[in-house]
């Protein structure tokens, strides 16, 4: 019955990098869009980066360059690497995935959330 589990957050120097992780069932690995999305206390929930089925990707401006979404299809995986941190990435990362809006794979065309899993860069 849990569908997305996300995993490797950490605390982290400025700099550095972490590789998050969301194993999904495999229905919900089918959706057309997966995702992960971010989110600090008393702000909204924003995206990070997404991947659709065709394999077309959009980044969140401030982490272009930094951040790479990928898919193992063998193990129904999501991954987000995480590169040259900076506090300011400091939040709850949370894998989604649904089947988009338009063709557009944004916040409301999400079904399925992860719990998330705390990055915290100092």
């Amino acid at each position: 019955h849990v569908q997305l589990v996300e995993s490797g957050g950490g605390s982290v120097q400025a700099g550095g990098s972490l590789r998050l992780s969301c194993a999904a069932s495999a229905v919900v690995y089918t959706s057309y869009c997966m995702g992960w999305f971010r989110q600090t206390p008393g702000n909204e929930r924003e995206e990070v980066a997404t991947v659709d089925s065709d394999g077309i990707t959009s980044y969140r401006e401030s982490v272009k360059g930094r951040f790479t979404i990928s898919k193992d299809n063998a193990k129904n995986t999501l991954y987000l690497q995480t590169n040259a941190l900076k506090p300011e990435d400091t939040a709850m990362y949370y894998c989604a995935a649904g089947g988009g809006l338009s063709g557009y794979c944004v916040r409301p065309g999400m079904y399925h959330w992860g719990v998330g899993t705390q990055v915290t860069v100092s």
